[in-house]
């Protein structure tokens, strides 16, 4: 085999591979924030599983995306910006798509049917951070609206702090007004998940602006 032949066999046969696997996987994020939206303002509990088994599809579909992304960085020699780059956008979507999942699986495994105003707060941040996330990952393919990722960025980053702030209000007035042990332990739990997946999402704003900074 040529050197050329080496060559070839590294370059991708499209060098804009990863952009379309990355939009599918903010997509999917997209659609189990929704999902998760739906499920905490819903009063029937036939209902609320259903949409929590929807979550629990759209979470290995996310995973079978990721690993995907992973199998292409490691066949193609070149990538549209910096290898660590692609695996810590890929994974920090990803974990977006985990906390989601976590916190519904637990809101059904703990039998929770009385969605406060902070569990459902927390869900639509969740949302707004999902669909900025969106907006950005359309943006990278051609780096040519670059104020357009970075204000997604801010907006994720703002919604971020947003998020700090009902998930230590909810705390504090578990910890003031809750008498029930268990029910206090099954809600921290819960908010605490929805809560990180605020945080993934600004991870993968971090990972965005870090692009923006590498490719100006």
């Amino acid at each position: 085999m040529s050197l050329n032949s080496i060559f070839q066999y590294f370059v991708p046969k499209d060098k804009k591979v990863f952009f379309p696997l990355f939009e599918q996987a903010s997509n999917n994020v997209v659609a189990m924030a929704v999902i998760l939206v739906e499920a905490v303002n819903s009063n029937n509990f036939v209902n609320r599983e259903e949409l929590f088994k929807q979550i629990d599809k759209l979470e290995n579909k996310g995973d079978e995306i990721t690993h995907q992304i992973y199998l292409e960085l490691g066949k193609n020699f070149i990538t549209p910006f910096d290898r660590e780059d692609i695996h810590a956008l890929a994974t920090a979507i990803d974990d977006v798509a985990d906390y989601i999942q976590g916190a519904a699986n637990r809101m059904s495994l703990y039998r929770i049917d009385d969605f406060n105003e902070h569990i459902r707060k927390l869900s639509e941040l969740i949302l707004q951070a999902s669909q900025d996330l969106e907006k950005a990952v359309r943006e990278l393919k051609d780096l040519r609206n670059v104020r357009n990722i970075a204000d997604s960025c801010i907006r994720i980053n703002s919604v971020e702090n947003q998020a700090d702030y009902v998930f230590d209000r909810a705390v504090a007035d578990l910890f003031l007004y809750e008498t029930d042990a268990i029910r206090l332990i099954k809600y921290k739990e819960i908010l605490a998940a929805l809560e990180t997946a605020t945080d993934r999402c600004e991870d993968a704003a971090n990972v965005m602006e870090s692009i923006l900074v590498k490719n100006a």
